[in-house]
């Protein structure tokens, strides 16, 4: 766990939010020691309630000045559906834990290319900023499944000298997945000196395998299912080259041309089946309370009408 991280149960408060799709939101939450201590790459655990499950998410921005830092989140299970119910702005979060994880490393490279795939856009932001802060030439990539799911495209081109947005259907941009665009950068600037991919499992694998023929350094972060985040649990373990590490505080960045896809992946569905139960669990406690409230309701009182005798 990093010297500076910090553990708190102060009910953080919920200062902005953005709905970016209807599963894809952004909360920016007021926690101005963590904001101070935060650096790209890093990722939170984050508790919505007392008794709500522990998620790690990943840092998407953090403002030392404002004091806040922001999650980006995709409402795929149970405490993230959950989370987007009623985490709106005036409410506050149980508890954050961090920032937790090694920073990612910021060097003197002079032209690097950062990739985000749907919702790893978010974390790969700080990133991309922290390499144009540091002096270097950026090419931003991201990729998104239409133009509808498209977020944050203003703050990359901020912060990149090139930005190719790509999508899937070709409704904006490049049409085809974030490798088709990292082809064409490579093809353009053969001088390129590293890649920070950032998105699901099957699009970091197909980033690294696009610069592995070219030795090109490719940084990904992995995101496996973790529970405590100090590295007592064991749950984050993952394979890199010929060694165990655990994502939780040898990471999240690793090497991709080492990285044991086929074994994240089998480990990230490990839990579905459990996942979904605890969904559908949620699911029918909802619907049992809605129906609960509605039958408590009074019927409306009936009105007298005005007699129409003559």
């Amino acid at each position: 766990m990093n010297a500076e991280t910090q553990t708190h149960s102060g009910r953080h408060a919920i200062v902005a939010r953005q709905d970016f799709s209807d599963v894809t939101f952004l909360l920016e939450i007021e926690h101005p020691m963590m904001a101070r201590a935060a650096k790209p790459g890093q990722f939170v655990i984050v508790m919505s309630h007392e008794h709500g499950e522990r998620i790690p998410l990943t840092l998407a921005d953090f403002d030392a000045a404002k004091g806040t830092v922001t999650l980006v989140i995709q409402a795929v299970g149970k405490t993230t559906q959950e989370m987007q119910r009623d985490c709106q702005v005036g409410s506050t979060l149980y508890a954050l834990v961090g920032p937790m994880g090694v920073p990612s490393h910021i060097g003197h490279k002079r032209k690097v290319v950062c990739v985000g795939g749907g919702l790893g856009v978010a974390p790969v932001y700080p990133q991309a900023r922290a390499w144009k802060e540091r002096g270097a030439y950026v090419i931003g990539i991201i990729g998104f499944r239409n133009k509808d799911l498209m977020f944050w495209r203003d703050k990359f081109a901020a912060v990149c000298d090139e930005l190719i947005v790509c999508t899937d259907d070709g409704s904006a941009g490049l049409h085809g997945r974030v490798t088709a665009g990292l082809e064409q950068a490579i093809a353009k600037h053969p001088d390129i000196e590293e890649v920070v991919a950032i998105g699901p499992p099957v699009m970091m694998k197909g980033c690294a395998e696009v610069t592995r023929p070219h030795g090109i350094r490719t940084v990904v972060s992995l995101n496996p299912v973790m529970v405590d985040g100090t590295g007592m649990c064991g749950g984050c373990r993952v394979k890199i080259g010929e060694q165990v590490k655990f994502a939780c505080v040898d990471g999240p960045d690793f090497d991709g041309h080492l990285v044991d896809f086929e074994d994240l992946t089998a480990r990230l569905v490990r839990y579905k089946r459990a996942e979904n139960e605890a969904l559908q669990t949620w699911k029918d406690g909802c619907r049992i309370r809605t129906a609960a409230e509605s039958a408590a309701v009074p019927p409306p009182m009936a009105v007298d009408q005005p007699s129409t005798d003559a």
